[in-house]
């Protein structure tokens, strides 16, 4: 990996005019070990062409570039938050390259997730649906708890967002569902459940129910319910800002720096796994 003359690893950010490229432009610029060396935007968008720091009124002479070779250059590492059609195409030009990832985009279909699953023999690459340090703690947690509530409780996750988000449920709520039916031998493809109108029965106890919440400017709250007869568990998270998505990025890329190959996700980063 080459890095910078000082030493810094040398970051790209995808969705660099979007508010969470803006937040981790400001992250990066605040790390003392990093330095901002590309910056990529969509194409035709009226922010291509000028300082990626612009919108925060820190410049960081990084123009925001639709073009891959140009925005990637100088790059050794890819932080990309966007949406899945664009990660893919920035997945393909960074296996090309040798240029590591850190992915934090969400709603990825199965070809998807098998496309960066192959990509990972070739680069090193950090997948998770949401890089808070808080949230990969709570995802311990909810393993532990489901196997010690493996049966005679009812799991339904309940998660809020902002109006603008496009994919329901969350990626974190998918995790956390992924996580507890795993420490339950069972298939999240299999046992979960969407949603309920009208009248749906009794409820079949081996599944895991979600609930999806979108309104004004909620940055992301998500809530696990194990409710048993006379008792019921709940382990939450509420995030207040993005900036914790953007330091668990900047986390992951110091991980990543002594990688050269392999799929990762937040919980070997924090040596959960």
């Amino acid at each position: 990996m080459s890095e910078s003359g000082s030493g810094q690893l040398k970051v790209a950010v995808a969705g660099a005019s979007g508010r969470m490229g803006k937040m981790l432009i400001d992250a990066i610029a605040a790390a003392p070990d990093m330095v901002l060396a590309g910056a990529l935007g969509v194409p035709g968008s009226p922010e291509i062409g000028t300082d990626a720091g612009a919108g925060s009124g820190q410049l960081t002479g990084v123009l925001i570039q639709s073009d891959l070779a140009l925005g990637l250059a100088d790059a050794d590492f890819l932080i990309d938050f966007t949406r899945p059609e664009g990660t893919l195409h920035h997945l393909d030009y960074c296996v090309a390259n040798g240029i590591k990832m850190i992915i934090g985009t969400t709603g990825f279909d199965d070809a998807g997730k098998d496309a960066i699953r192959e990509a990972g023999a070739r680069i090193a690459i950090m997948l998770s649906p949401n890089m808070s340090v808080g949230v990969n703690v709570t995802l311990k947690l909810l393993e532990m708890a489901a196997r010690s509530m493996a049966e005679g409780y009812d799991i339904e996750i309940v998660e809020a967002h902002h109006r603008h988000k496009v994919d329901a449920p969350s990626g974190t709520a998918l995790k956390m569902g992924e996580v507890i039916a795993d420490a339950l031998g069972r298939d999240l493809k299999q046992c979960a459940v969407y949603g309920r109108e009208g009248v749906t029965g009794a409820r079949d106890p081996s599944t895991i129910g979600f609930a999806t919440i979108r309104g004004g400017d909620i940055v992301g709250d998500h809530t696990v319910l194990f409710a048993g007869i006379g008792e019921r568990i709940e382990i939450s998270h509420k995030s207040s800002s993005r900036v914790t998505y953007a330091h668990g990025a900047l986390r992951a890329a110091r991980f990543l720096a002594s990688r050269d190959k392999g799929l990762f996700d937040m919980q070997d980063v924090l040596a959960l796994s």
